[in-house]
């Protein structure tokens, strides 16, 4: 099994940066791939970002050129890097790793002020 726990969120100005952390333990590997989901006020869990063993990225559209995913392997921790952020980014982010079945973090609160 695999522990996940978020941090690094917190409350930012609208085009202000925080970068989010997700630290790894249990069964972890680097060849299995890890992501950041998002669920704001009143919408739907959704994707922002997936990086695979190989270190390989996809984005969603909207944070595409604004976030950076990475890892540290040898640390077992996962990295978002927001940038440029706003107002509708504002969530709970959580981090999830994918072996056979895909666990997941309790989340970190991230509020962008207007």
């Amino acid at each position: 099994q695999a522990q996940l726990v978020e941090s690094g969120g917190g409350l930012v100005q609208a085009g202000g940066s925080l970068r989010l952390s997700c630290a790894a333990s249990g069964r972890i590997f680097s060849r299995n791939d890890m992501g950041w989901y998002r669920q704001g006020p009143g919408k739907q869990r959704e994707l922002v970002g997936k990086i695979t063993g190989g270190g390989g990225t996809n984005y969603a559209d909207s944070v595409k050129g604004r976030f950076t995913i990475s890892r540290d392997n040898a640390k077992n921790i996962l990295y978002l890097q927001m940038n440029s952020l706003k107002p509708e980014d504002t969530g709970v982010y959580y981090c999830t790793y994918t072996d056979y079945v895909t666990y997941w973090g309790r989340g970190t609160q991230v509020t962008v002020s207007s």
